[in-house]
């Protein structure tokens, strides 16, 4: 079976775990670039300025291509690395996880650290909604006027969302197709003689 979904959380959530005066403050949140992530870590750090730890982990793209972890001052593998692990043993992408540690006084040493992150992780995801979305294929085509009736039928029936229409002197136009079904609905294109197909973007 073509596997062409991925799982994610639909919204914000949050979480904490406490050791030894310690406070770890969880955020998760979907995400589908590293934009997004940036301007959600600038804002966190804004808001919370006065702690001594901003680590996190996320995952971009229905493969899972992009990610990155950060221990922001944390001895080596003890942050991100365990805030990664609980992203992938949820399967999920298109995540970003924050762990925000407020210093308590007593060193937790690398296993208390590992613990404290990993647990940190988890609730802000036990905490999230987990969603399974489909992936889907962003293409822009290119066609005449002429092609236009036979092209929106194709479009009609496969059932296909479009934006960005440009009917000038040469006609173009966006559309997504879930993945399974994008070799055979390109094929029907490219039967229209001159038809252009770029693929823009996977989601």
């Amino acid at each position: 079976m073509f596997e062409d979904t991925y799982k994610t959380i639909r919204e914000a959530s949050q979480g904490v775990y406490k050791e030894k005066g310690s406070k770890f403050l969880t955020f998760a949140y979907p995400v589908t670039t590293e934009r997004e992530v940036k301007s959600l870590l600038d804002s966190l750090r804004k808001q919370y300025y006065d702690a001594r730890h901003h680590c996190y982990a996320y995952i971009l793209g229905p493969d899972k291509a992009a990610y990155r972890i950060n221990d922001d001052g944390e001895p080596s593998s003890t942050a991100g690395k365990p805030i990664y692990g609980q992203l992938l043993s949820h399967n999920l992408t298109n995540i970003l996880v924050v762990v925000v540690r407020y210093f308590g006084g007593i060193k937790l040493g690398v296993p208390g650290l590992i613990n404290a992150y990993r647990t940190a992780a988890k609730d802000a995801i036990d905490n999230a909604i987990i969603i399974e979305k489909k992936i889907t294929e962003v293409y822009n085509l290119q066609f005449t006027y002429e092609q236009m009736n036979s092209v929106m039928k194709i479009l009609k029936d496969n059932n296909l969302p479009q934006c960005n229409q440009n009917f000038e002197l040469e006609c173009s136009l966006d559309f997504s197709v879930r993945q399974a079904d994008s070799t055979r609905v390109c094929d029907e294109f490219l039967k229209l003689k001159g038809v252009k197909l770029t693929l823009l973007r996977v989601e």
